[in-house]
């Protein structure tokens, strides 16, 4: 399973900008055998970044101990209706992916 596309919504409450990602990737932990007996290789995220309006406000490092098809949310004080949030990640093996949405 390659990685897919990414569903992502922001909204401004109270002076906080929540943010909701689901990220479409396979996250195998490298100890899962196929259906002929061998390990699948490990494939999983590494790297997630939130940008509001290109300014990085959130970096982080994961492991392969995160589910397939992983949802996070992220909490930003301040922002305002219509900032740009962009979230992006790469993986283990190099691939990336992005999305962007307005802060509703």
């Amino acid at each position: 399973m390659a990685a897919g596309p990414m569903k992502m919504r922001a909204i401004l409450n109270a002076g906080v900008t929540d943010i909701r990602v689901l990220m479409t990737h396979p996250m195998e932990t490298g100890q899962r055998k196929d259906a002929d007996g061998k390990l699948v290789p490990m494939h999983f995220i590494q790297n997630v970044t939130v940008k509001v309006n290109g300014k990085t406000v959130v970096e982080s490092q994961t492991s392969q101990a995160i589910s397939r098809n992983p949802v996070f949310t992220f909490r930003v004080r301040g922002g305002n209706r219509g900032d740009k949030i962009e979230v992006s990640w790469i993986d283990n093996q190099g691939e990336t992916n992005k999305t962007e949405t307005a802060v509703a």
